[in-house]
């Protein structure tokens, strides 16, 4: 009995030094009232167009943006968590109401589409990067408002953090 209670202990401790990065990413909140934007402090539900939220390892709630362009510059800027358990963004190939996409209209970011420097502006009628699940639906969504296609990891900092604001 004594050598089993030895060998459970050496794998119990064994499983504490595993890397948890391969733990399951929690799932996508949906907005409510009470969903506030990280960077300007305003309800999400007070901004048009795609929104992001990022779950960073060890907190339980997301952090909300009230626009996509805002949650990348989260990743980008030094001062920010870097352990991102996950990042969703709404899936504008499945929304069918820009200015409030629907409930269980996620895609993780890593895995869209996004358009950037079209003529559609994001919530506070910023430069938005505009997620799509479905690059047929991001290539239609360029051809009918400018712009161009991007991946997750092609993202151009310079459009993220200085990106303007207004009309085109």
């Amino acid at each position: 009995m004594r050598r089993r209670e030895v060998l459970l202990g050496l794998l119990s401790l064994a499983a504490c030094g595993r890397d948890d990065s391969a733990a399951a990413a929690p799932p996508p909140r949906e907005v409510t009232d009470a969903s506030v934007a990280q960077f300007c402090g305003m309800a999400l539900t007070e901004h048009a167009g795609p929104k992001g939220q990022i779950f960073v390892r060890g907190l339980a709630d997301p952090y909300w943006f009230s626009s996509v362009r805002d949650a990348f510059a989260f990743t980008m800027l030094q001062e920010t968590p870097k352990a991102i358990a996950a990042f969703y963004v709404s899936d504008m190939a499945r929304a069918k109401n820009w200015d409030q996409p629907e409930p269980r209209m996620w895609v993780e970011a890593r895995k869209a589409y996004f358009v950037i420097a079209s003529r559609r502006r994001g919530g506070m009628g910023a430069d938005e990067a505009i997620p799509f699940s479905v690059a047929t639906a991001a290539r239609a969504f360029a051809d009918a408002n400018g712009g161009r296609i991007v991946p997750f990891d092609d993202m151009p900092r310079d459009y993220v953090l200085t990106a303007t604001s207004g009309d085109p």
